[in-house]
């Protein structure tokens, strides 16, 4: 059976919750656990059997894209992209080009698992035209909405934005689209909204034809929309590690520095023995690590550098950035990836961010923090957005 696959990448519009990371590089193309988000997509294409090509659709100039296609091919050689602005509708004939079967289609900003094989099976047991991935929403125990007397059941689960569709989901589209058009000849003096909407004009005509079905995954799944967010992310990645590539994974060695727990260490980075690694961790290309440091929770970026006896826990080190001597950086773990930055003018506590080419002073703290880029710090500060 041929397979094909769509990762939707959005616009450089759509990224602005990323910020100030998405000033350097397209959230699609973050680094989390070594690679950039769309490659665990990617790597997890590859082994689903028949998946003969995988398109990218997005609102990019091919230019942003390029230098990731071209290194992703030599690891997925069906990868291909058409780097072009559009929909899933508006490429229909592309899509359907060789005659696939089914089709996958993926958000880039979800991290997960993806039990795609899996996906396959469950789809081909009912007679539906989709299958979506779900998951349950983390319980707190808060009420979010009441209903005295609800007439059906509300469920509990929520999609990972990953779907498997027949090919027949175009007709279903066309009738969306004609749908659409004719709800604006009607109302021709109202606002309407003429994009075609995944959600809200697809599947919900789907669950009411009894042709969407969920399965249902017990994994963790994380949702890639904010800074905070690629920590976590990053975790669930170096867990997947542990599990089908445990050798990408820095170990204890009697020469190297001491690791606790899971951490991914770029051949090209060079971390002193005295240093403490750990639990959580990705060091990226280039990184200078010094002696004494103690990095945790965190995700240090290309070219950075942590001198000595310097302490990183819950952050994003960015590109070029330097942390100095006996400076600490410091974030609070959270499970809230709000988009929302500040309350009342002051930073809602969150992971703290050094964006590219910043330098951090010796003997400084810097405790959550967002740092934009090109900024020296001399002098300690906390709970800020410093611009």
């Amino acid at each position: 059976m041929i397979y094909k696959a769509v990762i939707l990448v959005g616009g450089p519009s759509r990224g602005t919750r990323f910020r100030p990371l998405s000033l350097n590089v397209p959230k699609p193309l973050f680094p989390i656990a070594g690679h950039p988000v769309i490659w665990h997509h990617l790597e997890a294409l590859s082994k689903v059997e028949g998946v003969k090509e995988v398109l990218m659709i997005g609102f990019y100039e091919d230019s942003v894209f390029q230098r990731f296609i071209d290194d992703a091919a030599r690891d997925f050689p069906q990868i291909y992209s058409l780097g072009t602005a559009g929909g899933l509708y508006h490429f229909r004939d592309e899509i359907q080009r060789n005659d696939p079967r089914q089709i996958f289609v993926l958000n880039a900003d979800v991290a997960c698992s993806f039990p795609l094989n899996e996906m396959v099976k469950f789809h081909n047991t009912h007679r539906g035209l989709c299958t979506i991935l779900g998951t349950k929403k983390p319980e707190n125990h808060e009420v979010l909405h009441y209903v005295e007397k609800p007439e059906s059941f509300i469920s509990n689960l929520i999609s990972c934005g990953i779907y498997l569709f027949d090919c027949a989901i175009f007709t279903e589209m066309k009738k969306a689209m004609q749908n659409k058009a004719n709800r604006v000849d009607r109302d021709q003096f109202q606002m309407q909204d003429d994009k075609l909407r995944l959600e809200q004009d697809i599947l919900r005509p789907l669950t009411e034809s009894s042709k969407l079905f969920v399965y249902e995954t017990t994994d963790t799944w994380v949702q890639v929309k904010t800074p905070s967010s690629a920590v976590p992310a990053n975790a669930l990645y170096l867990e997947q590690y542990q599990k089908t590539n445990p050798d990408r994974l820095l170990k204890n060695m009697p020469d190297g520095p001491t690791v606790v727990g899971l951490v991914y260490k770029h051949p090209t980075a060079t971390i002193d023995p005295t240093a403490k690694i750990g639990p959580n961790v990705t060091i990226g290309p280039r990184v200078i690590v010094g002696k004494g440091v103690r990095i945790k929770d965190s995700i240090i970026l290309d070219n950075a550098e942590i001198k000595n006896n310097g302490c990183v826990l819950y952050s994003i080190i960015g590109w070029d950035s330097k942390v100095g001597n006996w400076s600490r950086v410091e974030g609070t773990p959270t499970t809230d990836h709000s988009t929302t930055v500040t309350q009342n003018g002051v930073k809602i506590q969150s992971i703290s961010i050094l964006a590219q080419e910043v330098t951090v002073k010796d003997e400084i703290i810097i405790r959550n923090c967002i740092v934009l880029p090109n900024k020296e710090l001399k002098t300690s500060c906390h709970n800020e957005v410093l611009m």
